[in-house]
């Protein structure tokens, strides 16, 4: 299981976002997307806990905590869609010549 954590200041460190989580259990990973383009942390970030009671801990007491200045919202984490297709296929030419 993951843990989503939405609203994150954009000076955020995967240390930083560790750091807080450590406090509700062992942190096994921090994933913090950033944009392509300017490789700025995107505002959101994973979090990955040793059991789901840790996990469970840390959501309950951090989600709508304030930190660096922002209202944090945390979950778990939906599954991830796969992405690699539009209307079941990407080179979808239809698609491309209705438009």
């Amino acid at each position: 299981m993951s843990i989503y954590v939405g609203n994150l200041s954009y000076e955020v460190t995967q240390d930083g976002l560790s750091g807080v989580f450590a406090e509700y259990g062992s942190v096994k990973r921090v994933q913090l997307p950033t944009d392509r383009d300017t490789g700025r942390v995107r505002g959101f970030g994973f979090v990955e806990m040793g059991t789901d009671a840790e996990e469970t801990a840390a959501i309950e007491a951090l989600d709508g905590a304030e930190w660096m200045g922002r209202d944090l919202k945390v979950n778990k984490a939906k599954p991830r869609e796969d992405r690699s297709s539009f209307d079941g296929n990407r080179g979808n030419s239809s698609f491309r010549n209705r438009y």
